[in-house]
């Protein structure tokens, strides 16, 4: 297998860059730049090309065997960071035989050929390095630290034993087999199937802490959407007239709400019109609004008709604020009043619906334990049979074990490799 190479920090101008090289060759190709280090140790030296002249002083750091990232021999060079440095020792290392340039995701890859990582962790690593605010680092740590995996060892024990059980019962039915070993396979799969289930109904709200909320601003045309979007964003990212209907789509804006991703939309004054465009665009703002997982919901008066059901945890905020005196929830996207406490009521919103538990957030991973649970259900249907078929139940346990090994990456899973990978820098 080739050694390869990458640069592992973000390519650009910087004070340090990270070049690691990993593989079977690995320690001795960085020889010819310098004397490595011992004993997973590090150092600092001067590197030198093939004509030995001076390329950097650098810290060079020694990784064996078992004991890095990708399981294999690794060196990291963390040179300065000027393109030209970085562009002489990569051209440098491209020299050696069976020493090429990483594809993408290819370190990570390696990582999981080699068991440093399961399937789920390399996903994890994905979502990490892609995680834009606080909520979407911890859910990826969770993942990453091997609590999922845990659990799906301790799943799969469990319905091995069970199959087992089932399987002595077939093999042996002439033999002195304890009449009640379905009562053990039934708990089993009872506690399989609840804890599989208990992870599913957190995954569908966590995964939104993925792919992020939405927020939609609703009401009557110049009640001041626009503007509240304009103060929520802090820029002027809608135009703001006195002119009805100016807001023909919907506009979006994402933001970091403490520690939670959130999009909110501004969307077209609901009201009736024979405008033509308008009509396309107040047609969007039902769709879209219907769609969200809150809804603001902007008016002049409580007594307004809200053209849309409201839900328990939407919000109805009465606008200008900075013109009544003390009422409770309204807002001024004009000079800001009560925004920071309507922000503060749609994070507490959300953060009552998210968990801090691991979950499964990738469409693979709930696709897998939802096939596996619907095995579960299948195989406790047969146990509950007298006499329990128990051929059949443990074809069901099966099938529920093949799903989670789909999940955690225990059978062939090169037909989704690439794409997973392909999202990879070139240094991960």
């Amino acid at each position: 297998m080739d050694t390869i190479f990458a640069q592992a920090t973000a390519p650009g101008r910087a004070g340090v860059a990270i070049i690691r090289v990993s593989g079977e060759q690995a320690f001795d190709i960085s020889q010819n730049f310098c004397k490595i280090p011992t004993n997973s140790k590090s150092c600092l030296r001067s590197l030198r090309d093939r004509d030995d002249n001076l390329i950097d002083r650098a810290l060079v750091l020694k990784f064996d065997r078992g004991a890095s990232f990708t399981g294999e021999d690794v060196i990291e060079f963390h040179v300065h960071g000027g393109l030209a440095t970085v562009s002489k020792l990569m051209s440098e290392l491209s020299f050696f035989s069976n020493c090429r340039l990483a594809e993408p995701g290819e370190f990570t890859r390696r990582a999981l050929s080699n068991g440093c990582l399961d399937l789920n962790q390399v996903e994890a690593l994905s979502d990490l390095i892609d995680a834009e605010t606080e909520a979407q680092r911890r859910q990826a740590i969770k993942v990453l630290d091997g609590s999922f995996s845990d659990a799906g060892d301790s799943w799969r024990r469990d319905l091995l034993r069970g199959t087992a059980l089932l399987e002595a019962s077939i093999d042996f039915s002439d033999e002195e087999i304890p009449d009640n070993l379905h009562v053990e396979v039934a708990d089993l799969v009872e506690g399989v199937g609840s804890s599989i289930s208990e992870v599913l109904s957190r995954s569908k709200v966590a995964s939104k802490i993925r792919s992020g909320f939405t927020v939609a601003i609703v009401g009557a045309p110049n009640v001041g959407k626009s503007t509240l979007l304009n103060n929520i964003a802090g820029r002027q990212a809608a135009i703001t007239s006195d002119v009805a209907g100016t807001t023909r789509d919907v506009l979006e804006i994402r933001v970091d709400l403490k520690g939670l991703p959130v999009t909110f939309l501004d969307t077209a004054g609901l009201r009736e019109t024979d405008e033509k465009i308008e009509n396309l665009g107040i047609t969007m703002a039902y769709k879209r609004a219907s769609e969200a997982d809150l809804r603001i919901f902007l008016v002049s008066s409580f007594d307004e008709d809200l053209k849309i059901p409201a839900s328990s945890d939407d919000l109805v905020v009465l606008n200008k604020s900075d013109c009544r005196n003390g009422i409770e929830l309204s807002v001024s996207g004009k000079t800001g009043d009560g925004v920071p406490k309507l922000l503060e009521l749609i994070s507490n919103r959300f953060k009552n619906r998210t968990v801090e538990d691991f979950v499964a957030i990738r469409q693979r991973q709930l696709d897998g334990l939802q096939a596996a649970l619907a095995s579960l259900k299948e195989t406790s249907s047969f146990l509950s049979h007298r006499p329990a078929p128990f051929e059949l139940a443990a074809q069901e346990l099966y099938f529920a074990v093949s799903s989670l090994d789909f999940v955690f990456g225990k059978v062939d899973i090169e037909s989704i490799l690439d794409e997973i990978f392909s999202n990879f820098c070139l240094g991960k």
